[in-house]
């Protein structure tokens, strides 16, 4: 059975620093495209980041520069640090893992999705 355990939010001030991790278990990490995504009130979720075994990365283009993907095979865990937080970060994070290994921003491509974590960015 595919599941996540998504870990790392919290509340943090503007400029502040969180590194969200995402534990998978049921499938093997490196077999397959796993993605960043973010949910803020009232908003469509959109993608954020994705990485495959190839390397094979995005970032969407307000986060360019301040958050990083990684992921650790040998843990079964996707990272995704991010720095500089500024208050349109505020949202729900989730990982979420496609069928094939070809990463994509679009949601609808994920077939499982992990439970999510709160990220709150604010003075």
């Amino acid at each position: 059975q595919v599941q996540f355990v998504e870990s790392g939010g919290g509340l943090v001030q503007p400029g502040g620093s969180l590194r969200l991790s995402c534990a998978a278990s049921g499938f093997t990490l490196d077999t397959y495209a796993i993605g960043w995504f973010r949910q803020a009130p009232g908003k469509e979720r959109e993608g954020v980041s994705c990485t495959t075994f190839y390397g094979t990365i995005y970032y969407l283009d307000s986060v360019k520069g301040r958050f990083t993907i990684s992921r650790d095979n040998a843990k079964n865990t996707v990272y995704l640090q991010m720095n500089s937080l500024k208050s349109e970060d505020t949202a729900v994070y989730y990982c979420a893992r496609r069928t094939s290994n070809i990463c994509s921003p679009s949601k609808t491509l994920y077939r499982y999705w992990g439970q999510g974590t709160q990220v709150t960015v604010s003075p």
